[in-house]
């Protein structure tokens, strides 16, 4: 099975942060799950490192790959398809990340890993 990682759920799990669910942790550590990062998300901690409101415990040009290698996730870039759901949520929340990323979820047709309670309010699958 195919799931999206949001931003909090890929820093948490390559951390291993109690915050993830035992559900979640036991998604991510089935190999027959295909994991799944948005380049969205990416773009999100670019610029958290940048406004010094995120630290990693690697250099991001290292880490990113080394995580994603490590834990055989692979990148989802951003498609048409993806803003042109995007242009169709109601405004529950007004993160541009995170609802990219539902919209990503909701295009490609696989649940969302993520503990935000605001997912629910979208026509999103949530693994949490």
């Amino acid at each position: 099975m195919q799931a999206l990682l949001d931003t909090s759920s890929f820093l948490w799990f390559i951390t291993d942060n109690e915050k993830i669910s035992d559900n979640a942790r036991t998604f991510l550590a089935d190999l027959d799950n295909d994991l799944i990062l948005s380049i969205a998300s990416l773009w999100e901690m670019a610029i958290k490192i940048s406004i010094n409101k995120l630290v990693l415990m690697q250099p991001f040009a290292q880490l990113i790959p080394d995580q994603l290698q490590k834990n055989r996730i692979r990148l989802l870039p951003i498609e048409t398809k993806h803003l042109s759901i995007l242009l169709t949520l109601p405004f529950h929340h007004r993160d541009p990340f995170d609802r990219l990323i539902m919209s990503q979820a909701i295009a490609e047709e696989i649940p969302l890993i993520g503990s935000d309670a605001i997912f629910q309010k979208y026509n999103v699958k949530l693994i949490w």
